[in-house]
């Protein structure tokens, strides 16, 4: 379907052109009605299906339909700071054409920016992208215009509650009007997120857009190793000169932190990011990468998803990711648009079980790629789940 054919307002499809859009995705296509309609909704979409347009293009158009007033008509909450600003950012592209004004709100920044934020809130911009610790310092103030507020958004709902923010959301949304409309959207739909839906939602409509399966354009392989054996591997593959652009996944900042160090002494230009860090060094290591200034990023799981970096060569996962979701999630941060990409995983023996429930989701096995010999024989690839027994062991070999 074309978004011509959806009833947006002339000026708001003006953006949607300008940004070289033309046809909706399948969860736009199946939520902008919805919303546009005026009803609560709960949809199941992961990172790179466009769901951040599929909430943002009917808010917007809403906006557009109601009488010019000083106060914030949505309120879209996002578990961090680097999702806040992508959202503003397209936000700010489709909405480039229309009177429609926004904020980032997130912690982090100086005083100045607490002020200005100060200055939005209570004066009333239209759209308010924030994190939760954020909104309610704000909100606990007592002069944030959410009084007439109609629509709230509740974006990677799933990663809020796994970074422990419910009780932050309820404490949100107790500050907003009861009658409003409710979006939630979530990468996974578990039980909590379905008794949060049941919280805060009043008959929604469910959309469901099944997790997709990996671009077929990405080059995924797994190199069964040893936990010694991680760093002279990645040090290994980063010599390859048609790396022009690498994101390595940790599932720790400290594990992100050695890995850097171990790099810069070898003599590799990298940097990593995580939360220890303050606002102005992520962005600045984030915009040095965007820009391909910097080749190699470290990065802990606050990147996987909703951070739109493009040509990205290679993703490295030097730890298995907990669950099929979050691969697809890191690896699909390359071979993006037209592009081609590679994704290594390295498997250790005690994650090899998490690889396992990983290859049955994809419905295939990754590819066991050969270690180089220079870095020596790995353990032979043999995982099991209690109560299955143990699968047939074999050494790792091209395929």
């Amino acid at each position: 379907m074309k978004f011509s054919e959806l009833g947006l307002d002339p000026k708001l499809l003006e953006g949607i052109e300008a940004m070289g859009f033309e046809n909706a995705t399948p969860v736009q296509e199946a939520t902008i009605p919805v919303i546009m309609d005026g009803k609560d909704i709960i949809a199941s979409a992961q990172t790179g299906t466009g769901k951040t347009a599929a909430f943002l293009l009917p808010v917007i158009h809403k906006i557009l339909q109601s009488p010019l007033e000083e106060h914030i008509s949505a309120l879209i909450i996002v578990p961090t700071r680097e999702l806040a600003v992508q959202i503003d950012q397209q936000l700010e592209g489709l909405s480039y054409y229309t009177h429609v004004s926004s904020l980032a709100v997130y912690g982090g920044g100086d005083g100045s920016s607490f002020e200005r934020e100060k200055k939005a809130l209570s004066e009333g911009a239209d759209i308010i992208i924030g994190t939760p610790g954020r909104l309610i310092a704000h909100l606990n103030m007592k002069y944030v215009k959410v009084g007439q507020l109609d629509t709230l958004i509740l974006d990677e709902a799933d990663r809020m509650l796994d970074m422990g923010f419910n009780e932050d959301i309820m404490r949100i949304i107790s500050f907003l009007p009861k009658k409003r409309q409710s979006l939630l959207f979530s990468a996974t739909m578990p039980t909590k997120i379905r008794a949060l839906a049941k919280e805060i939602l009043k008959d929604p409509e469910e959309v469901n857009i099944a997790i997709s399966k990996p671009n077929e354009k990405i080059v995924q392989a797994a190199f069964v190793v040893y936990d010694t054996q991680k760093i002279p591997l990645v040090k290994h593959i980063l010599k390859a000169d048609w790396l022009k652009s690498v994101i390595v996944f940790c599932s720790t900042k400290d594990s992100a932190k050695q890995l850097t160090r171990d790099l810069k002494k070898a003599g590799h230009p990298v940097e990593d990011i995580h939360s220890d860090l303050d606002q102005k060094q992520r962005e600045d290591v984030l915009g040095r990468f965007k820009n391909k200034k910097l080749v190699t990023l470290i990065a802990t799981d606050i990147l996987s998803r909703g951070i739109d970096v493009e040509d990205i060569d290679l993703v490295i996962n030097y730890d298995v990711p907990n669950d099929g979701e979050d691969y697809i999630h890191r690896i699909g941060r390359t071979a993006r648009a037209a592009s081609k990409g590679a994704a290594f995983t390295f498997v250790n023996e005690k994650e090899q079980v998490k690889m396992l429930a990983i290859e049955e989701l994809l419905g295939n096995p990754v590819p066991k790629a050969k270690i180089p010999e220079h870095i020596g024989e790995g353990p032979v690839y043999s995982p099991s789940k209690p109560g299955r027994g143990k699968k047939r062991s074999f050494r790792k070999k091209n395929r």
